[in-house]
């Protein structure tokens, strides 16, 4: 029985945001956290890093899961692993962050490929891009949920108190999804064979995956770009306004979450335009334009300005730079055969986040190398806008190939 589109949308919505909001908590509370532990305020980005690096590791290993135990109880099982990271960081041991940032990745995993499976099955398909966008639209919205509970919960009780309250949405979103769970995992597999998961055979999904379509390599170069530069201003905004600005951290939060409200409004308002536009490829050469432009605007005069200025600078900069997610997924579902959109999309995120692994920690060596915070910022916008005009003539040259 096919499962009615609005309920899966709404499962699928909230797991993405509760799920970002647990991977966004410790960025918000960074200058706290850091200056407590003793160590240098850009080392935020190794931890998001390592947080990219579990869901590369869940991507790479991990879809035979999705199959063998349902998209659904797999959505849960993120969550609730996700609740555990944030009570390892809340334990405030130096040791125990690269593991708990490990943890949290790997619980963050299966929200593209549980996700992309629910939805491709129950998505009307005039309105894919859209619903896709919905879908994704969740993550930003977590950020923005990070920002506004996070900081100022970190600032009145301290940061360890923030983490729980991550915990506490986490467990939450788990229980909410199970009256679902069944409805959802109609399709499951329980007779897959669960150890493929854990064969190097999975090492080659990215490489297989991009041979499924011609058009799969210059999307995922142009998804690995956008990451780049969305895991350099996530990763590090509220520390760079609180320590290269002054601002005080509920400000930096406010600013922060303002960006990811920003890639809610613009997820849902692209994906409608990309699905009346049908051509995800243009669209995207266009937004990543937008967002290099925008994001470096933001970066050279923001923290300048007054504050309403700065609100809406930092609004459009979320707007462009954090949209392009739902639209990238979508085309990925659209391309593939329908039997392989879980793997599919596990190895086209996979790919795109290592911009999000890689960004990071080049990110935070280069503050620590150069002092400055602006080159990091500034090559990650001139990275996307060049990549974005690259794929843009290659889908000219294509284009003007196939009418020859």
């Amino acid at each position: 029985m096919r499962a009615p589109w609005l309920p899966a949308l709404l499962a699928t919505l909230l797991i993405q945001t509760v799920g970002s909001a647990t991977s966004q908590f410790v960025p918000v509370v960074a200058p706290r956290m850091t200056a407590d532990l003793g160590v240098p305020p850009e080392m935020v980005g190794n931890f998001s890093s390592l947080n990219t690096f579990g869901a590369i590791l869940f991507l790479l290993f991990g879809t035979p899961l999705v199959a063998a135990f349902g998209p659904a109880r797999m959505l849960q099982w993120g969550v609730l692993t996700g609740a555990a990271a944030l009570t390892l960081v809340a334990m405030g041991q130096l040791w125990l962050l690269p593991f708990a940032a490990m943890l949290m990745g790997i619980g963050y995993g299966p929200t593209g490929p549980a996700g992309s499976r629910i939805l491709q099955a129950t998505a009307p398909p005039r309105h894919r891009v859209l619903i896709f966008s919905v879908k994704q639209a969740g993550a930003p919205a977590g950020g923005a949920l990070a920002g506004l509970i996070a900081a100022p919960v970190a600032a009145a009780w301290g940061w360890q108190a923030a983490m729980f309250c991550g915990v506490a949405a986490a467990l939450a979103a788990a229980l909410v999804l199970q009256p679902m769970r069944h409805t959802l995992d109609a399709e499951r597999n329980p007779a897959f064979p669960i150890r493929e998961a854990f064969t190097l055979k999975r090492l080659a999904a990215p490489v297989t995956t991009l041979r499924l379509h011609p058009v799969l390599p210059p999307l995922c170069l142009q998804a690995f770009a956008f990451a780049a530069l969305q895991g350099s201003l996530f990763s590090f905004t509220v520390t760079w306004l609180v320590e290269a600005h002054g601002m005080a951290l509920t400000t930096a939060g406010t600013l922060y979450a303002a960006m990811q409200l920003a890639g809610v409004v613009g997820r849902l308002i692209l994906g409608w335009a990309a699905d009346r536009l049908g051509d995800a490829t243009r669209s995207l050469c266009v937004h990543g334009l937008a967002a290099a432009g925008l994001s470096a605007l933001w970066v050279l005069v923001g923290p300048s300005l007054s504050w309403l200025p700065a609100l809406g600078l930092a609004f459009l900069c979320g707007f462009t730079a954090a949209s392009w997610n739902g639209i990238f997924l979508a085309e990925v579902a659209r391309v593939v055969p329908a039997d392989r959109v879980a793997e599919a999309s596990s190895g086209a995120i996979m790919l795109c986040f290592l911009g999000y692994l890689s960004a990071p920690t080049a990110f935070a060596f280069a503050v620590g190398a150069t002092g400055s915070w602006t080159l990091p910022f500034m090559l990650a916008c001139g990275l996307l806008a060049a990549i974005s005009l690259l794929v843009m003539l290659w889908r000219g040259a294509r284009g003007a190939a196939v009418r020859r």
